[in-house]
């Protein structure tokens, strides 16, 4: 209830740039809110990229959901000040704030108290489910059709679709409420807030053939190294040399960053996010401590503070970005698969036609291909600047699809779209002469080689 009254009074405090919604409700029937922050409420812009906070989804970690508080009510405040670096952020970035994912866990949790409260209580949710081993395995799913395929590079590195047996699993009301919003939102970066020790992971948090620690890269691995180091970095405890460990594992010889499959393995929320969706995410330990006492939270507020701002919400704008649209029309092309050179991770664009492709500095050669287009292919620069680097893409249909659509629509077909239909049939009747030509070359020099020595001469 006293989060729900604080949410409130951000939003009468900043109602041109705030809106409470709900995505579902926990097991216990508590509602899931989150709070969105933009210059347009309720409205997904053109270009303007979607990020994610997700905080509580262990509900005894209770640093991550009064931090999330805290940054509603920062943003609000200083976008009201005329704070120029949070006016670009609302302006520029649609923000989504989950503070408790896990409302029922929270409860038991607070009713013990920050003194009382133990390792585990209140972690789970009501019916005893861990919800970041409760998302699908994709990655299993993926590895297992690469070593079975014929050619590893044909099996898709993205939008795995979530397999039949997981819809009759114990599937928490709370994950699923969570799923459907990653569909139905194209998130590009997103960080999932936790607590109990101090360390920035990054995807692959579950390991190849289970191992129960091994360092399993995506094809993101630098740009995910980026975004974990610069939240490090910032936190005014994790780049503190003096700092002490919080339990047994020093991460600081890591730089305070580690690869999830490195420390433990688990298919949990940050890989299905990353194999089933376009969205980034990290993880973020924010304290050793996972239920402060709440005279600890304005230090902690100031530790987390620039991380929360620079790390994460800045860093969505890094890469490239566009509008995919039908050269014809120019209207967006929704699922459109974009595929950078050199890295195994393909995205889609959204509904409208926009996509976003977070990439470190660099020369990147993009293609781009949707159903019923011809590729596309241009050369985009990344540059040191944290502004993205516009790269649009205009798609041409082919013969047969404009053929389709016209068929459909009974109208008559032109004659340049006649001659491009002749054209393409002889192509590709050429193509299956080819084919045929180079079968019957291989099945005679075979021949030859079983032959004696003149004959096979004679083949060959």
């Amino acid at each position: 209830k006293e989060m729900r009254k604080l949410m409130k009074s951000v939003t009468e405090e900043c109602p041109d740039i705030t809106r409470i919604y709900t995505i579902g409700k926990s097991y216990t029937g508590l509602k899931l809110y989150v709070m969105e922050i933009s210059d347009n409420p309720g409205k997904h812009e053109l270009g303007e990229p979607e990020f994610r906070y997700v905080a509580g989804m262990h509900g005894n970690e209770a640093l991550g959901r009064e931090l999330v508080l805290n940054l509603m009510q920062y943003l609000c405040k200083e976008y009201k000040k005329g704070n120029q670096r949070v006016v670009r952020l609302v302006t520029e970035t649609r923000i989504h704030l989950l503070p408790s994912m896990n409302p029922d866990g929270h409860e038991v949790a607070y009713k013990k108290g920050s003194e009382l409260a133990g390792w585990a209580e209140g972690r789970y949710s009501y019916e005893g489910i861990d919800m970041n081993h409760n998302f699908p395995d994709l990655n299993n799913i993926m590895w297992d059709a690469q070593e079975t395929a014929a050619d590893p590079s044909k099996v898709s590195n993205h939008y795995i679709p979530i397999p039949e047996y997981y819809t009759q699993e114990d599937v928490a009301p709370e994950t699923r409420a969570v799923i459907s919003w990653m569909q139905d939102i194209p998130f590009v970066l997103s960080a999932n807030l936790h607590g109990g020790e101090l360390v920035v992971t990054y995807p692959f948090d579950c390991t190849r053939d289970w191992a129960p620690q091994e360092n399993t890269p995506t094809a993101d691995d630098a740009f995910f190294r980026w975004l974990a180091t610069v939240y490090a970095s910032t936190h005014l405890v994790l780049a503190n040399p003096d700092r002490r460990i919080c339990h047994y594992e020093d991460f600081q010889m890591h730089n305070n960053i580690i690869n999830g499959g490195a420390w433990h393995t688990v298919p949990g929320m940050n890989d299905f996010s990353y194999l089933h969706t376009n969205c980034l995410e990290v993880t973020v330990e924010l304290s050793c401590d996972k239920f402060p006492h709440a005279s600890e939270l304005p230090v902690e507020w100031e530790n987390n503070k620039e991380s929360l701002l620079v790390s994460s919400l800045a860093q969505v704008h890094r890469g490239i970005k566009g509008v995919i649209r039908d050269k014809s029309t120019k209207r967006g092309i929704e699922n459109a698969v974009v595929k950078v050179e050199d890295h195994d991770h393909d995205i889609r664009s959204a509904a409208d036609g926009d996509y976003w492709r977070l990439l470190n500095p660099g020369e990147y050669k993009v293609v781009v291909w949707a159903e019923g287009y011809f590729p596309s292919m241009r050369s985009c620069r990344v540059g040191l600047e944290p502004h993205p680097t516009i790269c649009d893409f205009a798609l041409t249909k082919t013969p047969i699809q404009r053929l389709k659509e016209l068929r459909a629509k009974g109208e008559k077909i032109p004659r340049d779209l006649q001659l491009r239909l002749q054209y393409t049939s002889f192509y590709s009747a050429l193509q299956n002469h080819l084919k045929l030509f180079h079968i019957v070359l291989q099945s005679q020099l075979l021949l030859g080689n079983l032959c004696d020595e003149p004959t096979q001469s004679c083949y060959c």
